[in-house]
């Protein structure tokens, strides 16, 4: 994936439809040093308003898997597809945690059934 309209339609297909506009999920994918999707993960499952997402579980999961890039993605069921405050308070904790293990987070998307919203293509992620 090279794009993020790419990275968001490997994780729209990988999200369960049914409950996509019900409860909040966070996903990680993983990648290998090419860039190429090793695997989409389920992390984390939320309510309506909002989904807890615990660092040391993402990491847990980018270390067994060898990870050597991660993007992140959670849904909003609202539609609503600004980034929260808390969104990107977790995104630079995780960026930070993955600078220091030098596992690079290369973005996190937003996610609705019809369109997304890339914090690194808006510069939320520097």
């Amino acid at each position: 994936a090279k794009t993020s309209e790419e990275v968001y339609k490997l994780f729209l297909a990988s999200w369960d439809m049914g409950m996509i506009q019900l409860v909040e999920h966070f996903k990680v994918m993983v990648l290998n040093r090419a860039n190429r999707v090793k695997g989409i993960y389920l992390l984390a499952t939320g309510g309506m308003t909002g989904v807890v997402v615990d660092p040391r579980i993402v990491f847990r999961l980018a270390l067994e898997t060898s990870a050597c890039a991660l993007v992140l993605a959670h849904n909003h069921p609202s539609e609503n597809l600004k980034p929260s405050q808390e969104d990107i308070d977790l995104t630079a904790k995780l960026r930070a945690g993955g600078k220091l293990l030098q596992i690079p987070v290369l973005d996190h998307l937003i996610i609705t059934p019809d369109k997304y919203y890339s914090l690194a293509d808006e510069g939320l992620i520097i």
